[in-house]
Parts: C-alpha cells; sequence; structure tokens
C-alpha cells in the first residue's frame, strides 16, 4: 500500500563522509576549544571567591533593572544555591553558558542582519529556523557526538543550534521594524550602509535583539539536562543522577537551582531588553 521511502542511508552516508574527511580537523578544534576557553574560564570561575561572584551578579543585576532591590535579590538567590551545595556545579554551567552563548551570539546577530537585508537569504534560512526550532533536541545529539565524540564541546555546539533560532528572528524582526522614515531621514545625510546600519537601524533594533538574546539564554539553559547525558556535567549531572538512582531529592534540588540561574539571567535580559534608546535632538 505505501511506497517504500527512505533517507536515512544517504544522510548516514553524508556524515560517515564527513567523519571520514574532516573527523580529524573536527577533533582538534573541539580539543582547541575545551583547552584554549571554556576550561581556563571554568577554572577561573571556580577560583573566584563566591562573595566576588554574587557581588559582581548583584552589580549587573542592578545595572540592568536600575532597582538595588532587584540586584540584591538575584544576588541572594544565588548565595541560596551555594547554600544547596551546588556551587562547582553552578559555575560548570554558568562557564559552558558563556561560551555557547558567546557562540551564539555571534553567529546569530550577523545571520538575522543579513536575513532582513537580503530576501533571498531570508527565503533559505526561514525553512531551516523552523526545522531547528521543531527538531526534536535528541536528534541533535547525534551527528554532534559522531564529529566531535562525548564532552562538553559538542554540548556546547548542540546548545548553539538549539539556541540561535529565535535570535536570529529576533534580529531580523527588529531591523525589519526600524520606523522607514527615520531610516530615510538618516540616509538622506550620506552615510554607507554600514555606517546606517551601527548607527541607526542596530540601536533602534536593540529591544528586540536583546529580547532574542533572552530567550536563547532560556533555550540554552533547557539543554543543561540533556547536554549532561553527553558529558557536560554541571547542574544537569546531578538531575541526571538523580533519575538514574531514583533520588528525587536530589533531582528537585539541581532542577530548582536550574530555575533560579534562569530567573536571574532572564531579569538580566530582562532589564537591558527593556531599555529604549533615548531620542536624538
Amino acid at each position: 500500500m505505501f511506497i517504500p521511502l527512505s533517507f536515512k542511508d544517504v544522510i548516514n552516508r553524508f556524515v560517515d563522509n564527513l567523519v571520514d574527511h574532516y573527523g580529524d580537523t573536527l577533533r582538534a578544534l573541539s580539543e582547541s576549544v575545551l583547552s584554549g576557553v571554556l576550561l581556563p574560564l571554568e577554572s577561573a570561575l571556580r577560583a573566584l571567591p563566591p562573595w566576588l561572584v554574587l557581588l559582581a551578579m548583584g552589580l549587573l543585576g542592578w545595572h540592568a533593572t536600575r532597582r538595588l532591590r532587584q540586584g540584591v535579590l538575584l544576588a541572594g538567590l544565588l548565595y541560596l544555591i551555594g547554600c544547596l551545595g551546588l556551587w562547582d556545579p553552578l559555575m560548570q554551567t554558568f562557564a559552558l553558558m558563556l561560551v555557547a552563548m558567546t557562540l551564539t551570539v555571534l553567529l546569530g546577530v550577523p545571520a538575522g542582519i543579513l536575513m532582513a537585508r537580503c530576501e533571498g537569504v531570508r527565503r533559505v534560512l526561514q525553512p531551516l529556523l523552523d526545522i531547528m526550532q521543531t527538531l526534536p533536541t535528541f536528534v541533535y545529539l547525534i551527528p554532534v557526538l559522531m564529529l566531535f565524540g562525548l564532552g562538553k564541546v559538542p554540548a556546547i555546539f548542540a546548545t548553539v543550534v538549539y539556541a540561535l533560532p529565535p535570535l536570529i528572528r529576533l534580529t531580523d524582526l527588529g531591523i525589519r521594524q526600524v520606523d522607514h522614515d527615520v531610516a530615510e531621514a538618516a540616509w538622506s545625510f550620506g552615510p554607507t550602509r554600514l555606517q546606517l546600519l551601527l548607527g541607526v537601524q542596530l540601536p533602534l533594533a536593540l529591544p528586540s535583539i536583546m529580547a532574542g538574546i533572552n530567550q536563547s539564554i532560556m533555550m540554552a539553559l533547557s539543554m543543561v539536562v540533556i547536554a549532561s547525558m553527553i558529558g557536560a556535567r554541571g547542574l544537569g549531572e546531578d538531575v541526571l543522577i538523580g533519575i538514574q538512582t531514583l533520588d528525587f531529592g536530589r533531582g528537585l534540588q539541581a532542577g530548582a537551582a536550574i530555575v533560579i540561574l534562569a530567573i536571574v539571567l532572564d531579569r538580566i535580559g530582562q532589564g537591558y531588553g527593556g531599555r529604549r534608546v533615548p531620542p536624538r535632538r
């Protein structure tokens, strides 16, 4: 009754080809990211006194929201994670998040700008982003494991792929929503396209871009537990151990720490994203 149709062999041959020809290069890239970026950052964060990290996050929360009470509250929530005995896993997760979000921003913002400026690129990226957002997260892990093996680096790349679409979409949306009259008025002064982008369009689109970064952070945090299955460690590892050993208390405690971290990052992201660019005189 059904016509036989399968594309799994084509995909498997493509991935096998990729591993055969570029496997060593990708493993070298993985090692350079691990030993050159992630591990030094993680070691530095874990070596810092907890009070200094709490102070820095409290000041960041105050600067983002312009509310001293909010900064104190965010620092207090992170202090609660330390009281739960999860400070080291928190720093591991935070280091992974910093690297993953840096890569996400470096890839997502230029892609969103290109998508807003070029209709052809938009037509190509739109269905690709739809697939990236709807594909089950476990599917990301299969090619990443084949190309990079187990460890923190494949977890970073899987997180980047999962967190990238909302940033690209909201960057594109923010630039497209810039008032046409404002852009025309700025264009009449004779700037280059780059000057118009950096001086007018990006500042006006900044709230939308910050909302995209905030959404990407939330999606990246949702990958923490899944990434722990391939050796990412951090807070997700405690949740995974709780599942494996049926230790509900340990899993719930680590899950609460992830929720607290999400709240802290969300409030800081919303604080910066909620700001508006002051009108030019």
